[in-house]
């Protein structure tokens, strides 16, 4: 008889169940962002643009925080990813484009037939360029510098759209005067959503390390002038940021133009 067959056999281990469940902290932050947004849509629907604007640029501020807190607590998931990328295309393309829409674009109408087609059509090219934008960033988010961003971000976008509105509703300017200026602004943000063109991402700014005395005095400067009039510096930054990147872009191309590579 063999002997390998007296020994008793052991009971194979009990199988684990996996763990199933989603970070609570990040995604709690992108449900605020989402929020923000679906907010803004139905402040718009009412009419109360000031707040519907208030709304988006709270979503910014959620969103900037949701990725930063999930990359300190080690909370990155793929769920994490793709509802934040969800948010972000309600917060930053739907609502920017409906709540400009509603506001200024519509009143291109007064114009002609033609001038209400341009409206919901400049709304349309920046909820597309929007969409084109996120889901580029999602696929070739590992193949890019974190030191810049391919086209403009699309929470800076919001911010160029609904701070318009936001300027000039807290100004008492109305979207009949401004809906020229406003489609332009809107289409050319939905444009250079889905352009090549580098920003910067600050992504490089390490809040831990130690800094010169005097960029502490810069900030708080900066929040100085915000404080002053959170609507009309909010939006003069962002819409800097975003003539930043045009003006790099067109500096970089004349300099390849003047030192062409030659190759030997």
């Amino acid at each position: 008889m063999d002997p390998d067959l007296d020994e008793p056999t052991l009971p194979s281990p009990p199988h684990r169940p996996r763990r199933r469940g989603v970070y609570l902290l990040p995604n709690l932050l992108t449900t605020g962002t989402l929020f923000g947004g679906f907010y803004g849509i139905v402040a718009a629907i009412d009419g109360l643009f000031l707040q519907a604007a208030v709304g988006v640029f709270l979503a910014g501020l959620l969103d900037g925080l949701d990725g930063r807190v999930a990359r300190l607590t080690h909370t990155q998931s793929a769920f994490g990813r793709e509802y934040d990328s969800l948010a972000d295309m309600v917060s930053f393309g739907l609502a920017p484009a409906l709540i400009v829409y509603l506001w200024g674009l519509r009143e291109l109408a007064h114009f002609g037939w033609h001038w209400g087609q341009v409206g919901w059509l400049a709304a349309f090219v920046y909820a597309v360029g929007a969409a084109l934008r996120l889901a580029r960033f999602n696929t070739q988010s590992s193949e890019i510098s974190r030191r810049y961003f391919v086209g403009l971000p699309s929470p800076a976008a919001a911010a160029v759209v609904t701070g318009l509105v936001w300027v000039c509703a807290d100004t008492g300017i109305s979207g009949v005067s401004m809906s020229i200026p406003a489609a332009l602004i809107t289409a050319s943000a939905g444009a250079l959503m889905v352009s090549s063109i580098r920003y910067y991402s600050f992504k490089d700014i390490k809040l831990a390390e130690r800094v010169p005395f005097r960029y502490l005095l810069m900030m708080v400067g900066v929040l100085v002038l915000i404080a002053f009039n959170p609507p009309l510096i909010l939006f003069l930054c962002f819409f800097g940021y975003m003539l930043t990147g045009m003006v790099q872009a067109v500096v970089r191309r004349r300099r390849r133009k003047s030192h062409p590579v030659t190759s030997e």
